[in-house]
């Protein structure tokens, strides 16, 4: 499996490989803009990328735009629940920027919102242990993944990249019954930020059905909130019923859809991204 570089422009933090096709810039830092702007086209071009995906402060919008990149997705208040966070896309292929599955994005979107805010069911007989991830998860953890996604944006296979970042900046929740691990999720906390993305829901085949990524969720706004984080947002496969219907159901809005633009199982897929307000977050 290709695993995508991670690497840094002056202070900003970028990601970039074939898996997905695309440069991600994860970070942009305000003493290096608009000079990003000529590395990221650089990048794509000579690596032959047919996207660039971009998380920025709204302050960075013009500038993006002048260099033909579109708006796809928004979330009020993303940083410190004061500056708004925008998604830009630039597409170095116009037919990347064309999704074949549009229309069952748009069922999955609409039933989703159609189902937003009723109370989430969870099945009493597989509630289980609902608990924090240590260290020692880790091979269960990376085997669960390997179970659940052939291939994926970032290394979760490997047990070593799980207890890396469990030792930086991200939180995993799981649910094990009888010492067999059902679920997981995490929240990767952008502390300067005060927000966190919730990701990398996973559960055991047998085990679906069961609501189990509700309490991972709520699992998980519990642990952020009691660090201050103001934002949850998610970035959701866009054609997935259950997911999208979870982050409705669970409060979330939703912000916009990112096309063709994220290498999961073996495929380029479309992505959704919702967010939430927590308790003394911006407009609470």
């Amino acid at each position: 499996m290709t695993i995508d570089q991670v690497e840094t422009f002056g202070n900003c933090l970028l990601q970039h490989g074939p898996a997905s096709d695309r440069v991600y810039l994860m970070k942009l830092d305000r003493e290096d803009f608009p000079e990003i702007l000529d590395h990221l086209d650089e990048l794509a071009e000579s690596r032959g990328y047919s996207k660039v995906f971009a998380k920025v402060p709204a302050y960075a919008r013009e500038g993006f735009e002048q260099d033909n990149y579109r708006l796809e997705a928004a979330i009020p208040g993303f940083y410190n629940g004061k500056t708004d966070g925008l998604f830009m896309a630039r597409y170095f292929d116009t037919e990347r920027a064309i999704d074949p599955d549009a229309e069952r994005v748009d069922e999955v979107l609409n039933a989703a919102q159609e189902k937003a805010l009723a109370v989430p069911a969870i099945k009493a007989e597989t509630r289980g242990d609902c608990r924090l991830a240590v260290p020692e998860d880790c091979a269960q953890m990376a085997e669960l993944y390997r179970e659940v996604f052939a291939s994926y944006p970032f290394p979760v296979h490997d047990p070593d990249y799980l207890a890396e970042t469990m030792a930086e900046n991200v939180t995993y929740a799981g649910i094990w019954e009888n010492g067999r691990l059902l679920a997981l999720a995490s929240a990767e906390r952008d502390k300067a930020g005060s927000n966190a993305e919730m990701t990398d829901f996973a559960t055991h085949p047998e085990f679906r059905g069961r609501g189990l990524a509700n309490l991972l969720l709520w699992k998980l706004e519990e642990l952020m909130a009691a660090v201050n984080c103001k934002t949850c947002y998610t970035i959701a496969r866009a054609t997935s019923f259950g997911m999208n219907i979870t982050f409705a159901k669970n409060g979330y809005s939703f912000a916009g859809t990112l096309i063709k633009n994220t290498q999961i199982s073996g495929g380029l897929e479309s992505m959704n991204v919702w967010y939430k307000r927590l308790p003394g977050g911006a407009n609470s």
